[in-house]
């Protein structure tokens, strides 16, 4: 297929073509010289047909340094921890913070059962006794949304409950359909099913108008818990007294609880460590980030992901709670083969598992950074690691200069 016109991004049935004739057209257009094409159209470890099942117009791969945490010891489990992340000094953050949580014996996490809510809107001028109308038949919608879904049914899933309100403002009722997903993250079964109950509800509702029929991504009833304790000795140096410490750091989260600004910096620390996780095992961390945000910010205000306090005998208690909608089975994660890996290091988890794996490096990641920010300051071991990226730039310029 040719395409003829010089610099327009209109581009017929480029979709249709091979990758490596996408990669050529592509190079062209952008005049891009040939280290340039070949660094577009690399592959790294999938092949180009993978490349092409997981994106459309799929031209190569881009690559993140994949790393490894270590200290990690969980439920009084030691793992390895794999994180795929381009940012100098989380790693290494999230390991010194796994490495203090040692010192009072590791973490301890939990979690819900992996449930999963869609949401069917219903667009009702007089929405009418709809209480009455779907309590009376709620088990046949749940029935009706199982049917065809053995598979899962025969793993102890499927709809398990149906619970509904009403929003005046937009004259909206709005059904919300739980579905337990088993160890898939569950988006393509949720869409399913509440796509095929909408087609009930203009019998229950005949004045109704559709609206929309998608899962929602703050999963409030799938939530994962982590939490350690650590005695002021883990932060007791030549200069520095434990206790103090633990002082500045249940200071620096009231500050985090308090100020909005300061609230998006201490939760985009949190996500450090997190997302890496996510990434490395082939899982949506764009869904865990909306979850995880609008999860903070349920009572009106935005609050941080994680609490710290000291308790009575003078340690430091953190803990965290989030919506953790993972997956270990079906899409990128079953398919790609370093997710598949990621997993294996990690034990082969269960979905829940891996939600509370996630939550305690999130714990961690953040522990690190307000122990860093309560003494020394963020940057003083963040830019010693950085150095080494800032020399490597330096030498690239040297060269071209």
């Amino acid at each position: 297929m040719e395409f003829s016109r010089e610099g327009s991004s209109r581009l017929p049935g480029f979709y249709a073509l091979p990758v490596s004739e996408r990669a050529d057209i592509t190079a062209r257009f952008s005049h891009l010289n040939v280290g340039e094409k070949e660094s577009l159209n690399n592959f790294g470890s999938l092949s180009g047909e993978l490349v092409d099942i997981f994106i459309e117009n799929a031209v190569g791969c881009f690559s993140l340094p994949l790393g490894i945490a270590t200290n990690f010891s969980i439920n009084k489990r030691d793992i390895l921890v794999p994180m795929a992340v381009e940012e100098t000094s989380v790693i290494a953050a999230a390991s010194h913070g796994a490495k203090l949580a040692r010192y009072g014996g590791g973490f301890q996490t939990r979690s819900t059962e992996p449930i999963m809510t869609g949401q069917i809107q219903l667009i009702l001028e007089e929405p009418g006794d709809f209480d009455t109308i779907l309590a009376a038949e709620k088990e046949q919608l749940l029935a009706y949304a199982n049917r065809g879904q053995d598979r899962l049914l025969r793993r102890g899933g499927g709809a398990k409950d149906l619970t509904w309100y009403y929003i005046p403002a937009i004259k909206s009722l709005v059904i919300l359909v739980h579905v337990h997903t088993g160890d898939a993250m569950g988006a393509n079964i949720v869409n399913t099913m509440v796509e095929k109950l909408s087609t009930f509800m203009p019998e229950l509702f005949p004045a109704c108008e559709l609206g929309l029929r998608i899962l929602t991504n703050l999963t409030d009833r799938r939530m994962a818990f982590a939490e350690c304790t650590i005695p002021p000795e883990a932060f007791t140096q030549s200069e520095q007294d434990g206790a103090y410490v633990i002082d500045r750091i249940v200071q620096a989260w009231h500050f985090a609880w308090h100020d909005t600004y300061r609230a998006a910096t201490h939760n985009k620390g949190v996500m450090n460590g997190i997302d890496p996780v996510l990434i490395a095992t082939g899982n949506d961390w764009r869904a865990i980030e909306a979850g995880a945000h609008a999860y903070c910010s349920r009572d009106g205000h935005y609050r941080p992901m994680t609490m710290w306090r000291k308790t009575q005998s003078g340690q430091l208690h953190g803990s965290i709670e989030l919506p953790m909608a993972v997956g270990t089975v079906g899409g990128v994660t079953k398919l790609h083969p370093t997710a598949q890996a990621a997993l294996k290091l990690l034990g082969r988890p269960s979905a829940q598992e891996l939600g509370e794996i996630v939550c305690a490096v999130g714990l961690a990641q953040n522990l690190s950074a307000l122990r860093a920010l309560a003494t020394e300051g963020i940057q003083h071991g963040h830019m010693g690691l950085h150095q080494k990226n800032l020399d490597l730039i330096q030498r690239q310029a040297n060269v071209f200069a």
